[in-house]
Formats: C-alpha cells, structure tokens, sequence
C-alpha cells in the first residue's frame, strides 16, 4: 500500500520550546493512522502544520504526491478537517451550515446532501443547528469535514464530550468511511480503546518525539520485545510512555 501522506523530519519550535522534534510520519493510503499522545506531546501541532494552519520550523511533508510549501493550495483542497468541537451558526440548520462550507469551498450543491447522507442525518438537515444532541453536531462536523468527500480526513477528538453511545455511532461512522469511498483517515484521541477498535496503524507521540510507529501487531511485537503488557492499547501506550519518560529523566541528570 502506497503512503498518501509523508512528513520529513519534521519540526516545530516556538522560541526555545520545541513542540515537534525531527517526525517523520508514514500514512498509508485508505488507512484509518491512530496518532496517539498524552496531552501535549505535539499531535495538534503535527495536524496543524499538515492543514497549513502553522508553518514548520524545519522539515518537509508530502501529501498525495504534493509537497508543502510549494503544493499548499492544492493540498489543502485534499484534506477534510475536523478539530474537536467544531462551531455552527445556531440559528441556522445544519444544511444551511454546510452549505455555508460548500459556497466556500466552491462544491456543487449536491454535496451537502452527499455529506448529511454519509453522517446519516439526511433526515435532520433542516434542523436548527442549536436543537442538534451533542452527538449530532459532532456528525454535522465531520458531514463538515466530508464536504466533496476528500481523500484525506484528519479528526483531532472527534468523540470528544459524547457519551456511549454516542462515541459508538461516530466510531462504526469512522471506521466506514475508508470502504464508503477510500479516503484516508489520521485520527487523535485519548481514547485508546476506540482507536484499537478502527486502527490500522499507531504512531506514538511524546515531548514531540516519534517513539512508535507501525501497526498493532508490529506495536505488540515491540511491546513483548520490550518486556511490556501487550494485551491492550491502553497497556502498551502507557508502558511506553513511562519508559520514555524515565530516559528523559535520567539523561537530563547527566
């Protein structure tokens, strides 16, 4: 399977703090990549500079064969994009809200009813934005981010504030999409027992560092060589967290 998305040593600084240090990602295209950290290790920043949203300090991405900063254009017409809780007009419906997204993004009509038809909320697009449950306005926000269906998706906490049953619709949502119509997806979140669940494959971030990065059985097969638990996500993450952050404690005392 060909990488779709390719970042070279990757790098970003701001003034003597360094949020991402030299990573190099390998995304394979139609995969769903789980990109995993604790709380700022650099898995936002690393989303941020793949939208454009800020520019490396050093390094080099490629994306579906265009190279950023010469390609930025054509590439961020590639990307769909979901960052948390996404904002709606309250007053507005959720189709109103979308097509707001399309006249922006210059779409046909038809892609508004495309993308409520891929969230499955066809029936409640006339809805005000304001009476949508917590779980619809995380579907309007991927609808958002499928707005003429993009080959590469990235969701930063798409799950982020739903309950069960909620984090179970979005995630049998997610985990379609690739067949629905081959996209790519890089997910963030710190529920490691859903991302086990849709994953192909994991990179494991932390102090903006690359620690890990293949996919879960190659993870498992780190993780027994490491002598950590390899039964769950969870487990093996957390190990390698810990024994991370004990090198870094003990190279900072010499």
């Amino acid at each position: 399977m060909n990488n779709i998305v390719t970042t070279e040593h990757l790098t970003k600084k701001y003034k003597s703090f360094i949020a991402v240090n030299d990573v190099s990602l390998h995304i394979r295209k139609g995969s769903i990549y789980g990109f995993l950290g604790p709380n700022g290790a650099g898995k936002s920043t690393t989303m941020k500079m793949l939208l454009g949203l800020t520019a490396p300090t050093k390094g080099v991405f490629t994306i579906d064969g265009k190279r950023f900063p010469a390609d930025r254009i054509p590439i961020l017409k590639e990307i769909g994009s979901f960052i948390e809780s996404p904002s709606f007009y309250a007053n507005l419906t959720g189709r109103e809200n979308l097509d707001i997204i399309r006249r922006i993004l210059e779409l046909p009509k038809r892609a508004v009813d495309d993308a409520l038809d891929l969230v499955g909320l066809s029936e409640f697009g006339d809805r005000l934005a304001k009476k949508y449950s917590l779980g619809m306005k995380q579907r309007l926000g991927l609808a958002g981010a499928l707005l003429g269906r993009p080959p590469i998706l990235i969701l930063d906490e798409p799950t982020n504030g739903l309950d069960p049953s909620g984090i179970h619709e979005i995630r049998n949502l997610i985990k379609s999409l690739p067949n629905l119509y081959d996209c790519t997806i890089l997910i963030s979140s710190h529920m490691l027992s859903e991302i086990e669940l849709i994953a192909d494959d994991i990179g494991i971030l932390n102090h903006g560092h690359l620690l890990f990065e293949g996919s879960l059985d190659e993870l498992r097969q780190h993780a027994l060589r490491s002598g950590f638990a390899s039964d769950k996500l969870e487990d093996m993450f957390l190990s390698m967290i810990d024994e991370n952050n004990k090198i870094r404690k003990q190279s900072a005392r010499l």
